[in-house]
């Protein structure tokens, strides 16, 4: 603990030092060197203009170009800071092409390609994602993260070529070294076991040198995007994904990390609601690319990705589509929030949503009223106990246009909803780590796994319907702010996309 304390205090005076230099660059400028001003006032309109032309999502930009507006200097070197991870990073430029060089092994059956010819979201996740779907699968949701624990542990044991492990956030507790247990034995037998853990996920509960104590288990470790004291103000792009793959021929993902409050012990925000999917068949691969991609960024090892692909012989029977897929914030598709907007969008009954968080943009919002104007079932389960209240806060500020358009919004009170879900019209669903947030849709590394006409999906409806019932649902009254909390919220809104 204390590593970790000292750590953190390293970091965070890494941080406190950049701002207070480019403070003190700004106050200099500002009263010295006139001409640097109206440089930077010239850059600015620049960057301004180019944000406007490049936009993908306005909600999103808006709050730089406010910023670039009011604090043209300070504003510049804010956005190149935060900018700079994806145009400078030797770290994401290294994510890219190992990203461009994954391409080839991800390659859409045509047989069942031309089974699904007329279905847009099929299409779109196998033509512009370019991820496969595929149909010999059988597909096992758990409803509660306790339950996927035991699931993962029980096929770890069974492990005899490779184990990939790839998750943002592992934390020491009875969870992590059960599962550490069985990896370090599975080394010993030979076994190949990869570990890639999120420096930001882990900073507060492993120290920055652990990756060597696996290294001496006979683990294989990578750090995902050092974290240091000249950083950057905000690094913003992490591997927020949770895959676990086994021999090629099971995958688990889902919402949970490997910390024991996923597992609800000594959950400090109630009781928590997550879940996990495990997945058997040909959609395996997926995920076994998505991490090579990542993994083979950092070491370069492996030059042929089919020496780990499980040949299942079409032995797993299943009549639906599944197709996992990867989200990234190095390419132009915005593959997750385009999946849910299709979901939203071409929902005829009904849409269940869990999400921990709600910090949406103007497509999404517009999506679900539209959605509930048109007779559609919306009903979104979000905490009821916050873990970040002033994102708990924000998160709130969507509710009343949702609720006064008809979307129902219910709060778990048992404590946090950690699950991200969408389950629509009985026959499609989507289970990943996605949340209804910027980071997440826009910044973050995520995966999600897409599902249409497959067995579980009666599952996962039945597993909100239950959650539910735990719930209370937010009236028009209490989705109503007060002046000083609407114009709070308001202030939070305007900078969300920044959080």
């Amino acid at each position: 603990m204390a590593g970790v304390l000292g750590r953190l205090f390293i970091v965070g005076i890494g941080v406190i030092v950049q701002v207070l230099i480019n403070l003190l660059i700004y106050l200099f400028l500002i009263d010295k060197i006139w001409i640097v001003s109206i440089f930077y006032g010239f850059l600015s309109v620049l960057l301004i203009l180019g944000l406007i032309r490049n936009s993908k999502n306005y909600s999103n930009t808006l709050p730089w170009i406010i910023i670039l507006i009011l604090f043209p200097l300070a504003g510049t070197l804010l956005y190149v800071i935060l900018g700079k991870n994806k145009h400078n990073s030797k770290v994401l430029k290294s994510i890219v092409k190992s990203e461009k060089d994954s391409k080839k092994y991800l390659i859409q059956d045509e047989k069942i390609r031309r089974e699904y010819d007329n279905n847009s979201r099929l299409r779109y996740i196998s033509d512009f994602a370019e991820f496969p779907v595929t149909k010999n699968n059988k597909i096992s949701y758990y409803q509660i993260g306790e339950k996927a624990y035991e699931a993962m542990l029980e096929e770890l044991e069974k492990a005899e070529k490779f184990i990939f492990f790839e998750y943002f956030i592992v934390a020491h507790g009875k969870m992590w070294n059960s599962i550490l247990d069985i990896l370090e034995r599975k080394a010993k037998q030979g076994v190949d076991v990869r570990v890639m853990y999120d420096d930001a996920g882990c900073i507060g509960t492993l120290k920055s040198s652990y990756y060597k104590e696996l290294e001496e288990k006979g683990i294989k470790c990578v750090v995902f995007n050092k974290l240091t004291p000249t950083s950057g103000v905000i690094m913003n792009n992490r591997d927020h994904r949770k895959i676990l793959v086994i021999d090629g021929r099971v995958a688990f993902s889902g919402g949970i990390n490997i910390a024991d409050e996923y597992i609800n012990i000594n959950s400090p925000h109630g009781h928590w609601k997550d879940n996990g999917i495990k997945v058997e068949g040909d959609a395996v691969w997926n995920y076994t690319v998505l991490f090579l991609t990542m993994w083979n960024a950092f070491k370069h090892e492996d030059e042929d990705y089919n020496t780990f692909k499980y040949d299942f012989n079409n032995c797993i029977v299943e009549n639906g589509y599944a197709a996992p897929y990867g989200e990234t914030p190095l390419d132009d598709e915005i593959i997750g929030e385009d999946i849910y907007l299709n979901i939203i969008n071409q929902a005829h009954d009904y849409v269940y949503i869990f999400t921990p968080y709600l910090i949406i943009d103007t497509d999404v919002i517009n999506a679900l009223r539209l959605a509930a104007k048109r007779g559609v079932d919306v009903r979104l389960v979000i905490p009821g106990v916050p873990d970040k209240k002033i994102v708990y806060t924000l998160s709130e500020s969507y509710l009343e246009l949702l609720v006064k358009s008809g979307v129902k919004v219910y709060k778990y009170t048992p404590g946090f909803v950690h699950a991200k879900v969408f389950v629509s019209d009985d026959h499609i669903a989507t289970v990943g780590t996605i949340n209804l947030d910027y980071r997440s849709l826009y910044l973050h590394f995520e995966c999600g796994l897409y599902l249409e006409n497959v067995d579980c999906i009666k599952d996962i409806k039945q597993d909100v319907i239950e959650t539910i019932d735990k719930c209370i649902e937010v009236t028009d009254k209490e989705a109503t702010p007060n002046l000083i909390k609407g114009m709070f919220q308001a202030i939070l809104r305007l900078f969300a996309p920044l959080m």
